[in-house]
């Protein structure tokens, strides 16, 4: 029923003026992520730049300035490096941490992980649930590491910097649509308004599916409705398609409504979809379908 549900919204047509805005909105929600072993400050410092600018010549090609993204999203060590280049910008700086992506190491480790990117400058903490735990039904266990995690977040960063917090399901290793929804409710029950849960790492397939996601959203919704607590959705990994993104949008728009149609309470965890919605934008103000290549790499 879930699958059939979120295929429904894959019908719907979005066009003209309406597919314009959902682009630009779109590529608004977009954290722009780098977690690889070779990764390098000028790899970072480069994905900076496309954050804070996804298009250098939009204003000539499109006849405006295109909205910079949502976040860039990078190991802990990388931290620093993204924060100096992003000074001055809306982009926020996001770190993945407490053992991502994995979540095995001992909780004080993961602590002082958590604690260092908060000190180095992050904005937005991405961490995963230790899913041998959640799938052994050590629940207790894992609800101690969300609200230990979620604690740190809540004191803020230097100089009274806000501090989000994103849980990581890992929902292709829990197994079923109900581990999804519980490991959901848990997360949920033990962070801040404002805080998100999130589809994946991006390292383990399946990732982000509209069938999870829906019923994360679910999740989402019915502590909206039961204590008003406003929760964040980040599906993560394998959305690279323009034409996915505006279907993901549909649902969280007749699922939970337009007060979660910003980045404030969405992301796509995608950094292929960048240039795949800058690729739209450019086709639909000139009629040209831009070549792959036409879009730097960072």
């Amino acid at each position: 029923m879930a699958d059939a549900r979120a295929q429904a919204f894959t019908t719907r047509s979005i066009k003209t003026e309406a597919k314009d805005a959902g682009l630009r909105l779109a590529l608004s929600m977009v954290d722009l992520t780098t977690l690889e072993g070779k990764d390098s400050p000028e790899k970072v410092r480069s994905l900076c730049t496309k954050a804070r600018r996804p298009m250098p010549d939009d204003e000539r090609v499109l006849g405006e300035r295109v909205a910079p993204v949502a976040a860039v999203c990078v190991y802990p060590s990388m931290v620093p490096v993204a924060r100096a280049a992003l000074d001055g910008s809306s982009v926020k700086v996001a770190s993945v941490a407490t053992g991502f992506p994995s979540g095995q190491y001992p909780l004080d480790v993961r602590l002082r992980d958590t604690a260092r990117a908060i000190a180095d400058g992050a904005d937005e903490i991405d961490m995963v649930i230790n899913r041998g735990a959640f799938l052994s039904g050590r629940y207790g266990v894992v609800a101690e590491e969300i609200r230990a995690v979620a604690d740190l977040c809540a004191e803020g960063g230097p100089g009274g910097r806000e501090v989000h917090l994103k849980v990581i399901l890992e929902t292709g290793e829990l197994e079923t649509y109900d581990h999804v929804r519980r490991a959901s409710d848990l997360a949920i029950e033990h962070i801040r308004p404002g805080d998100f849960i999130k589809t994946s790492t991006g390292k383990v397939s399946p990732a982000a599916t509209m069938g999870v996601t829906l019923v994360m959203l679910e999740a989402i919704r019915d502590a909206w409705l039961s204590e008003g607590k406003r929760i964040g959705m980040k599906p993560a990994g394998g959305i690279r398609a323009a034409k996915a993104s505006l279907h993901y949008l549909v649902m969280v728009k007749e699922t939970l409504g337009d007060a979660w149609l910003t980045p404030d309470l969405f992301r796509f965890g995608a950094s292929t979809l960048a240039d795949d919605l800058l690729r739209q934008m450019v086709k639909r103000a000139t009629g040209r379908y831009p070549a792959q290549y036409d879009f730097a790499s960072a």
